[in-house]
């Protein structure tokens, strides 16, 4: 879960938001059976509980945020405008994030060449959309905090893509900066030599969750 960048979505809510909250972390490639019984029989994470009550998927989890806790609201109130974020994250997932994994295994060869042509349109069409410092205007919203993740996580991989280079998507690029910044993403962040030993782990086929733990 350490290094899970779903869960980690949840996590930014939790932090942005200034939710107390006491985090269990659990092994993806051993999970105990407790967790399958008793949180989430699907057997993913992020999962919070309450009072008893489970909520599973991060999307989910996050939207449960806004509700529970609507002191500090990160999704948009209006509908449009909260409809065309939903659209940008589509986009994304199904054409960027969706090839992430692939873009770890390339980190051992360093052929990012076909890669790049796959998620060089998502990026250029969320390029486009980011016509403010934030996704969420002047200050980070949903949509930044759901996209963050990933974009930390490329960032983090030696020779990354042209396709995320300044040159390419100065706006993301800006945004990737201003995001470095915010005290949420500072709290979750995930130091380089920490990441980048599970990433070759990854890219080996045997992921270390506990990379890191001593």
């Amino acid at each position: 879960m350490r290094f899970c960048p779903y869960a980690q979505r949840t996590r930014l809510f939790l932090a942005a938001k200034g939710i107390e909250h006491e985090t269990i972390n659990i092994h993806l490639k051993q999970k105990p059976k407790w967790f399958l019984l008793e949180k989430n029989p699907v057997g993913k994470v992020p999962v919070l509980e309450k009072d008893g009550e489970m909520v599973f998927e991060s999307l989910v989890c996050n939207e449960y945020l806004d509700h529970a806790y609507p002191e500090h609201c990160l999704t948009p109130r209006d509908p449009v405008e909260k409809m065309r974020q939903t659209m940008l994250l589509s986009v994304f997932d199904q054409m960027v994030m969706s090839h992430y994994y692939s873009y770890l295994r390339a980190s051992q060869t360093g052929d990012y060449s076909a890669l790049s042509k796959k998620f060089g349109f998502g990026l250029q069409h969320l390029e486009k959309a980011l016509t403010e410092p934030f996704f969420g205007g002047n200050q980070p919203g949903a949509l930044d905090y759901n996209l963050w993740p990933w974009f930390e996580r490329f960032s983090t991989i030696p020779n990354r893509s042209e396709e995320l280079s300044e040159r390419r998507v100065p706006r993301l690029a800006a945004w990737m900066e201003r995001m470095l910044e915010q005290p949420a993403v500072k709290a979750c962040y995930m130091p380089y030599e920490l990441y980048s030993q599970f990433v070759t782990s990854f890219a080996a086929g045997d992921p270390d969750y506990d990379a890191g733990l001593g």
